[in-house]
């Protein structure tokens, strides 16, 4: 497979470290940065030269099976870059959260790509950890299982201080409370972004017509202070967040997700679905973050050329539907 990575951060990569080991080929890479435009990608991951230098021109990407984007979390600041690797005909799997699920937020952009990838013959696809996978495809997975679905719940809590830097910064590990809450109020923290995305997928795989969703996330307040993996979390300061999303029927919540990101916090994820005669409790050790978003988006890859031209959910892309009772 030949592969092309739009934005070589952290994420762009580990997918292309990951792809190269798997055996494919980076063709092209496309960033901004000043320190690695014109470097050999190989010398940047630290894997010998391959012969592909990092650019600024997308059309770089041309050559490419599929392009990996990974730049941003809202699909009206990243549209522009996906339409112009999508207009040349080829496929996106993009770490976009609000793509998992643009007809949310952004239901006319969402219209536009899948009418641009049908134009092209290319298809697009949002995924990741999270949204993407763990608190909403897999949800659906795991609901598979139920008859009559009355009641789902997904929570993931992860350890913060094993988490990489940008992470921390964006949950305000070690910000005071008032300071936390202005930054997330002009939107220079977003905290984590899909909590109403996670629960539209999983309304949507069991063709759920939800009457409302709300989503929200607050700081969680270190008791103590905190020093561990060179990071030092005073008494009093954000250690971490704690979030959700829950949709509605009427005045019932029937679906919710939750966040729990914070310093020391424990690492597992927990899925309950309750049905009309039984429940069905599923639980994990911990999903590494990172290294899980860059097998998501592998994996993803590796199958999109089966698809039809156009825009994809996750949830779509599985071999059957869940169904509610509520």
């Amino acid at each position: 497979m030949l592969v092309g990575i739009y934005g070589f951060g952290s994420i762009g990569r580990l997918v292309a470290r990951e792809a190269i080991e798997r055996g494919h080929e980076v063709v092209g890479v496309v960033d901004i940065d000043e320190s690695v435009v014109g470097r050999d990608v190989g010398e940047v991951l630290g894997v010998g030269s391959i012969g592909v230098e990092v650019s600024r021109d997308v059309s770089v990407l041309v050559d490419a099976d599929v392009v990996i984007h990974a730049t941003g979390s809202y699909l009206d600041r990243v549209y522009n870059q996906i339409a112009s690797v999508l207009s040349m005909g080829v496929d996106v799997v993009s770490t976009c959260e609000t793509l998992a699920y643009p007809y949310y937020r952004y239901p006319v952009l969402a219209i536009r790509l899948n009418e641009l990838a049908r134009d092209s013959g290319a298809v697009v696809v949002g995924t990741g950890i999270n949204p993407g996978f763990l608190l909403d495809t897999l949800v659906a997975v795991v609901a598979s299982s139920v008859t009559r679905i009355r009641y789902v719940k997904a929570v993931r809590s992860v350890d913060a201080l094993k988490r990489r830097e940008s992470f921390k910064r964006k949950i305000g590990l070690g910000l005071d409370t008032k300071t936390f809450e202005d930054k997330m109020r002009r939107g220079e923290l977003t905290g984590h972004v899909g909590y109403a995305e996670s629960v539209y997928l999983i309304a949507h795989a069991g063709d759920l017509q939800l009457t409302r969703v709300v989503e929200g996330q607050e700081p969680v307040i270190a008791d103590e202070t905190i020093e561990e993996r060179g990071t030092r979390i005073d008494k009093g300061l954000c250690k971490g967040v704690k979030g959700y999303g829950a949709g509605y029927l009427g005045d019932k919540e029937v679906v919710r997700v939750e966040l729990h990101a914070y310093a020391k916090a424990p690492e597992y994820e927990e899925i309950i679905v309750v049905g009309k005669d039984y429940a069905v409790t599923w639980r994990s050790s911990g999903t590494p973050g990172d290294p899980g978003t860059a097998a998501v988006i592998l994996n993803v890859a590796e199958k999109i050329h089966k698809l039809s031209p156009g825009l994809h959910l996750m949830t779509d892309l599985l071999p059957f539907k869940i169904r509610f009772s509520v």
